[in-house]
């Protein structure tokens, strides 16, 4: 309760500072308008067909890159995690494949795939398969080697303490992965819009910034950052729900 109202006081804070700075002069209410001309501008935008639009098509690159990272970061990673020289002989490719920035393979993305869809899935799923499959490795690597070998010693299969040891002591890793996957989906989506003109609310915000139609710009990067925000929350409520049984999460209900 005091954690959400702390939150709120946080936004409305920032909130009041957008409205008074512009009409004080402080910054240029013409490029940047007070949050009495957005917000009534992002109320609109509800009510407009291609608004929502724009936000199924971004959120569809975000939930199939996303998607398409998961099915094959998560086995890959345990794979590599439980196999010592699998993770020694991948390591190098890891690394260097891991810093570089998805937002510098654009221009490749549209060389292939054109201003679509599957550019956007092929950003998005390059930006999040690194966190989940380094998360993934770390989580099985995490295992205690102590209750491993208690478990062989008590005749469980090598399924049985994949099944019952590995996974569920990797699982906090691989949802935390997963977590911060899901904000850099949205980024890479909605970066491949703008940069590309892709469609989805990127293009939007473009279309906005060149027509001199400030307000509905900051109401469309308001409702990504808004978007994004809600998913984030939902993703964290399910995790604390699959993974209530682990003790950091009976830590944060209690």
């Amino acid at each position: 309760m005091r954690a959400g109202l702390s939150r709120g006081a946080g936004v409305l804070a920032a909130l009041a500072m957008w409205e008074l700075l512009p009409r004080a002069g402080v910054l240029p209410a013409q490029y940047i308008p007070p949050t009495s001309t957005v917000l009534p501008r992002l109320a609109g935008l509800l009510g407009e067909t291609g608004f929502w639009a724009d936000v199924a098509a971004t959120l569809a690159g975000w939930a199939i890159g996303l998607g398409l990272a998961i099915v094959v970061a998560v086995p890959l990673g345990l794979v590599i995690g439980t196999n010592p020289y699998l993770h020694r002989s991948t390591r190098a490719i890891v690394e260097f494949f891991r810093p570089i920035p998805s937002v510098a393979l654009i221009p490749l993305a549209i060389r292939v795939f054109g201003t679509t869809l599957d550019m956007k899935v092929f950003l998005v799923v390059f930006a999040t398969f690194w966190p989940i499959l380094v998360q993934t490795i770390y989580g099985v690597q995490e295992v205690d080697p102590v209750t491993r070998d208690s478990a062989r010693s008590f005749g469980f299969t090598r399924r049985d303490i994949f099944l019952r040891i590995t996974l569920p002591s990797a699982a906090p890793f691989i949802a935390t992965g997963m977590r911060l996957a899901s904000a850099l989906a949205i980024v890479l989506a909605v970066t491949g819009e703008l940069v590309a003109g892709a469609p989805g609310l990127g293009r939007a915000i473009l279309l906005a910034q060149n027509a001199g139609a400030y307000d509905l710009m900051y109401a469309l990067t308001f409702a990504t950052g808004l978007i994004s925000l809600l998913l984030s929350t939902a993703i964290a409520r399910t995790e604390r729900h699959l993974l209530r049984w682990h003790p950091t999460h009976r830590e944060v209900r209690s």
